[in-house]
């Protein structure tokens, strides 16, 4: 019998290095001139992040600052999906950003289609929130991840468990 090659398509965002920017941020927020006295906060929620300010330009700067200390932690911002600033309580702005854990499954028929049309002898299949693709021939299974990285899903994916049967 042939050897079998896999690997699986993920999207997965550490919950961990979300709440260290977090943590930077609202400790960057409470040094800033701008931000005295403000009640501006970040909060994790179960899969969404949850983002209040007094007015739109201290939601918006707070944004910024939290997008930049995601980057340097690592998290890619791609996995982050925005909501409308919307009035809150006590004349202030909320905003929700969901935290995006797992391949949805519109994008992982994207992905299977898209893997399917490169006519690459590779069998596909989607169990839950990833994507598995196995074939006999590893320089396949090379060619296949480098024609999905070349294309944008809108989603930040990473391929892990890599290995051979």
């Amino acid at each position: 019998m042939g050897q079998q090659n896999s690997f699986d398509i993920v999207s997965q965002v550490d919950r961990a290095e979300i709440t260290n920017a977090i943590h930077q941020t609202m400790k960057e927020v409470g040094q800033r001139f701008d931000f005295k006295g403000s009640a501006a906060r970040v909060a994790l929620e179960e899969k969404e992040l949850l983002l209040s300010a007094e007015d739109d330009t201290k939601l918006r700067n707070m944004n910024d600052i939290l997008q930049q200390k995601l980057v340097r932690r690592g998290v890619p911002l791609k996995a982050l999906s925005y909501g409308n600033a919307e009035p809150a309580a006590g004349g202030t702005v909320r905003q929700r950003v969901q935290i995006q854990q797992g391949i949805p499954q519109e994008k992982a028929k994207e992905i299977v289609k898209t893997i399917k049309d490169s006519k690459a002898k590779v069998q596909v299949s989607i169990q839950g929130d990833t994507v598995r693709v196995s074939g006999k021939d590893r320089d396949t299974l090379q060619q296949v991840i480098g024609a999905l990285k070349a294309k944008d899903f809108g989603i930040d994916m990473q391929f892990t468990n890599y290995r051979t049967n």
